[in-house]
This record gives structure tokens, C-alpha cells and sequence, in this order.
């Protein structure tokens, strides 16, 4: 089976939402490394990803790495063991209640909540002072409840949890029981897409890769999590990846971690004898489009890495005439964004 420029259009247009982008980033030839044993992506440099911003990123979470660990203070749910010396009676355990108090002998309700430990036995030191000489008193926490963060979204259960100081990102996705699963095609697969979650705090979107934290334990990235912290786990909307074009068997598969471009081509039955020299593959959707030309021959030769796919990818294979990919990205972008990127200087990454 075959399919013509306009129908691999069609069916591009099709997985990827069927409107026409307000922008188009940019062009990208094949970009690899000429090492094949290198540990590097092949594809080395996206769009919005330039060397300052990076830089911004890696500087922020280096600042958040080196935080001090804040002082706790008592909250709401929080229990608490009270000691008077040598006045046992007014002693208590006892759990601050939702309005951050207390009740306890001579002074009745006492406000501890967004106390440190010792400020708070200073308020009841200072509480019982008229009526005991001298008071000398102690409070010790038995259980924390109020040191919370909550994860929602793709997670298998989403809610909010009780951390400590040594709670990290990739922790409290496991306390959420990882991904969320559902069925695609009777299989069961994974929906959580990690490399759109995010981590906010006090309003701030932290500049965190989860894949990198969760999948490989960076340090940098897999944060220590703060009280009040709220983290989104991004859903999959298509865990699968399209092949058209000059291939024998054009069709959409299911995406799986780790695939890469050569399997998925393989699986189509290969390429044709018609084929043009570059593989296109068109990234993240027609929102923010990333246009990446893949020297497939390279691949074979050794002369650089395998590509790694991304779920939603589609792989178009174009004839052996260039007039076929240019017909192509005319159909698939307006007037403007084809003037740009036709215009546009393709960019080659060497070694």
C-alpha cells in the first residue's frame, strides 16, 4: 500500500489535531553525532531551548539544591507532647486543632500553629507564668500531619501526601503509585507524560524535567519537595506513533519508551526504492511544530545515532523528489510560516 503526499497530509493533519499552527518554529536538518557509541541524543537542539535559557534553568534548580532546609512549625493536625517540670497534671498529648489551637490548663486556647517548637512552649511558658513559679516547659512533636504536597493528574493515585525533609520528586510520584494505566488496542499502557508535568511552588513553575528525575535519577532535577507544593502529572493523549509515505505498510502504532526510528521503519516493511533521501518526523503537534529531517542512510552507516521517537511523532517518508516535501509543508502550513521556513538557514550540528 502506498500513500500520496495528500493523503499522508491528510493523515498527518489527522493524529495531530487538524488546524494549521500559528507559528512554526523553525527547520532542522539531520542533527547527529558522528560517533555512533555516543551517549548523546542524535537530535541535539530543539526550539525555545537555546544555551542561555539552559543556563537560567540549570542556575535555579543549583539554587534550589542548595536551599537550607526550612525550620519547621507546628500546624493544624499536627501532634504534640506538652511538659510542664514537676507539673505532670498539666502535661497533655495532644493534636492542634483545625483552627491552630490548643486547650490547656489555666489559660485555656493557645495559638500554636505557625509556631516553631520553641516558640510555642515560650507562649505557654509565658501563658502559665502567673500561676506557676518559675515553669520550665518542653514541647516534643509526635506525629506531622500538616507537612503536605499534593500530586494530581496521570498518577494512579492522585491526592495530597505527608512528606519530610527527605521526600524527593520521584518519592511522591511513587507514593502516587506512578503512572495511571489504561487500555490501547487491549494493551495496557502507561498515560502519565512526564515531559509536560510540572512542579509548582509558591506560584512558581520550577524549571524540573521529571523525565530526567523520575526515569534517571538526576539529582538536580529530582528536587527535594516542600510543604505546599503542587505538582501536575501531564496525561498522555496519544501514546502511539503514525508512519506514512513511501514505506510498505503505512499505519499507527503504539508508541513504547525507548523506540526508535529504525524499529518503527522496520515495522512498516521498510522504505520503498522511491524514497527521498531524508525521513521527516513532525514533533509535539500542529500547536508548536518541530520539523526534524533524518539522514537515515547515516543511521545505517554508523556514521551517527539512531533516533530516539517521542509519543505522537509522525514519520513521513516523502518521495524521491524534493518538489513532494515541499507540496508536503505547503499543505500543512500557511503561506507565511512556508515563506519562513523555506528562507529559514538549516542548521547542522557536527562534532
Amino acid at each position: 500500500m502506498r500513500i500520496s503526499a495528500n493523503m499522508a497530509v491528510l493523515l498527518a493533519v489527522s493524529v495531530l489535531g487538524g488546524c494549521y499552527p500559528d507559528r512554526w518554529t523553525r527547520n532542522y536538518n539531520s542533527v547527529f553525532e558522528a560517533n555512533s557509541s555516543s551517549d548523546e541524543n542524535a537530535i541535539v537542539e530543539e526550539s525555545g531551548q537555546d544555551a542561555e535559557t539552559l543556563a537560567q534553568q540549570e542556575l535555579r534548580l543549583r539554587e534550589l539544591a542548595a536551599d537550607e532546609e526550612p525550620v519547621y512549625r507546628m500546624n493544624a493536625g499536627d501532634e504534640i507532647e506538652i511538659r510542664v517540670y514537676d507539673h505532670p497534671d498539666i502535661g497533655m498529648v495532644t493534636r492542634i486543632g483545625p483552627d491552630g489551637t490548643i486547650g490547656i490548663a489555666f489559660i485555656g486556647q493557645v495559638k500554636l500553629s505557625g509556631l516553631t517548637i520553641a516558640e510555642g512552649a515560650e507562649t505557654i511558658r509565658l501563658g502559665i507564668l502567673p500561676y506557676i513559679k518559675n515553669p520550665v516547659v518542653s514541647i516534643t512533636v509526635r506525629s506531622v500531619l500538616s507537612e503536605t504536597a499534593t500530586i494530581t493528574g496521570a498518577c494512579s493515585k492522585p491526592g495530597v501526601y505527608i512528606i519530610s525533609n527527605a521526600t524527593r520528586l520521584a518519592d511522591l510520584y511513587a507514593l502516587a503509585g506512578a503512572s495511571a494505566e489504561r487500555l490501547f488496542n487491549g494493551v495496557d499502557v502507561d498515560v502519565a507524560d512526564l515531559e509536560h508535568s510540572v512542579l509548582v511552588r509558591k506560584g512558581e513553575i520550577l524549571p524540573v524535567d521529571f523525565v530526567k528525575a523520575i526515569n534517571y535519577g538526576d539529582t538536580l532535577h529530582n528536587v527535594r519537595i516542600r510543604r505546599g507544593d503542587y505538582v501536575f502529572i501531564a496525561q498522555r493523549l496519544e501514546a502511539s506513533v503514525t508512519i506514512c509515505g513511501e514505506v510498505k505498510n503505512p499505519h499507527k502504532r503504539l508508541f513504547e519508551p525507548g523506540m526508535g526510528l529504525l524499529e518503527t521503519l522496520t515495522a512498516a516493511g521498510w522504505m520503498l526504492d522511491t524514497h527521498w533521501k531524508h525521513v521527516i518526523i513532525i514533533r509535539d503537534g500542529l500547536s508548536s511544530p518541530k520539523l526534524y529531517k533524518v539522514d537515515v542512510d547515516g543511521i545505517l552507516a554508523g556514521k551517527c545515532k539512531n533516533v530516539p521517537l517521542k509519543s505522537g511523532d509522525v514519520i513521513y517518508v516523502p518521495k524521491d523528489d524534493i518538489s513532494e516535501y515541499n507540496v508536503f509543508v505547503k499543505k500543512l502550513m500557511p503561506t507565511a510560516q512556508l515563506v519562513n521556513l523555506l528562507s529559514s538557514r538549516i542548521t547542522a550540528i557536527t562534532n
